[in-house]
């Protein structure tokens, strides 16, 4: 053979470097908050960046964020949790009927079990009985709504006078960091560009902080390091993903999939018991959940199945909720204003990436919401009080391209 016929090896191409998740979310920070700098100075609406707003945010997101931790237990063991509402209202009642009488560490450990009953019934009926997912869960927010009205009845009348409500409930002590808060307050109050929007959202953050909020944290790492560090979350999302070679290979299904999803309720409990041992709140009402189980389960869904993803969902919900709440229409349509900002740059990230179609469609919707941002002064209460409720909607469907879920999610598995 001729030697400039020999064959030559071509080495196979370099793959592009990811970018770490940790670094990602710091991009993702950083982005949300010079968008809402900018939003504030443009608008002259200072209360997106406000240490009360932060801090009722804060509140407003824990209930949400332990719901969809709660999700995504279940979830990557393979069951879908469409009951985790009905946990949480069960997880309301149990922290209440606790902690009137022992505190609110009783309350946080009596939401967790309420909670977890509320998981053992799904397990029984999806794992054992092979209960379709979506039926199960429903009649779990069902019996979970009839439960504590028929319990609320029998033991919170005789002591509130309303069937309804509870006695006021004792709450956590909070805690700041004085000196730092000083400092960041006064620097807020400068009303600087940029540095007192930072400063606002950190004084936030750092003043009031209640055990729970702390709690919360730990659970979201701690979930991560459980769930993708050790040999238990390995074979807890085998069974999520193909529960058939998992059990070839030893791992007993079964009770993993009890693990989490028991574990599932306890956090939705937890989330209850956020709601009922929030300053704002005097206790248990009926009625208090107001759908954030169904929040919670889309904010895990927008955060991809992942802790980080979905404490980053749990943050937008109670931001819009708690912006709502403390500011008023006037507030909601500066961040209407925000949106418009967020579709321009993502119109300019299109046209560089030469989707046209993705351009056009961006251009257009930028167009509709500023068009409302200028036609009208004030959004109605009657609209904001949905806001969650709305910004659940949007985000779905703009992060429905990019979601994979655990590929035998909601599939009913029988041994053998």
């Amino acid at each position: 053979m001729n030697p400039s016929e020999a064959p030559t090896t071509v080495p196979p191409p370099r793959k592009a470097r990811r970018i770490p998740g940790w670094a990602v979310g710091a991009l993702g920070v950083a982005g949300a908050v010079v968008l809402l700098s900018t939003t504030s100075y443009l608008t002259d609406v200072p209360q997106l960046t406000s240490t009360g707003t932060i801090q009722t945010a804060v509140r407003l997101a824990l209930p949400i964020l332990l719901a969809a931790l709660g999700g995504l237990w279940a979830e990557r063991a393979g069951v879908v949790n469409i009951g985790l509402e009905g946990m949480m209202i069960m997880g309301t009642w149990g922290a209440a009927w606790a902690g009137y009488q022992w505190g609110p560490w009783a309350a946080l450990v009596s939401a967790a079990v309420f909670g977890a009953l509320g998981g053992l019934l799904h397990a029984i009926a999806t794992v054992t009985f092979g209960v379709n997912h979506i039926v199960s869960g429903v009649a779990i927010n069902l019996l979970g709504a009839g439960l504590t009205k028929y319990l609320s009845t029998l033991i919170f009348f005789p002591l509130s006078s309303n069937p309804r409500e509870s006695p006021a409930v004792p709450k956590f002590d909070t805690y700041s960091a004085s000196g730092l808060s000083d400092w960041l307050g006064e620097l807020e109050a400068q009303q600087r560009v940029g540095l007192s929007d930072v400063a606002g959202i950190l004084r936030g953050l750092i003043t009031g902080v209640s055990p729970l909020t702390m709690i919360a944290i730990l659970l979201v790492i701690g979930s991560y390091l459980v769930l993708w560090r050790t040999r238990f979350g390995l074979r807890l999302r085998s069974c999520g993903e193909n529960p058939v070679a998992a059990e070839s290979l030893g791992v007993n299904v079964y009770l993993y999939k009890y693990v989490a999803v028991i574990s599932s309720g306890a956090l939705a409990g937890i989330g209850g018991a956020a709601l009922v041992l929030n300053p704002g709140q005097p206790g248990y009402l009926e009625g208090q959940t107001n759908g954030r189980g169904f929040i919670g389960l889309a904010a895990m869904i927008f955060g991809n199945w992942r802790p980080g993803g979905l404490l980053g969902g749990a943050a937008l919900f109670g931001y819009a909720d708690g912006l709502q709440l403390r500011s008023g229409g006037k507030t909601f349509l500066a961040l209407v204003y925000g949106a418009v900002l967020l579709l321009v740059v993502i119109v300019i990230w299109q046209l560089v990436r030469r989707r046209w179609f993705a351009a056009a469609f961006g251009i257009l919707a930028a167009g509709l919401l500023y068009a409302v941002y200028y036609s009208v002064d004030e959004v109605p209460s009657e609209l904001t009080t949905y806001a969650p409720h709305l910004v659940t909607l949007v985000v779905l469907a703009v992060a429905s391209q990019r979601l994979r879920m655990p590929a035998a999610d909601g599939v009913v598995y029988r041994r053998g």
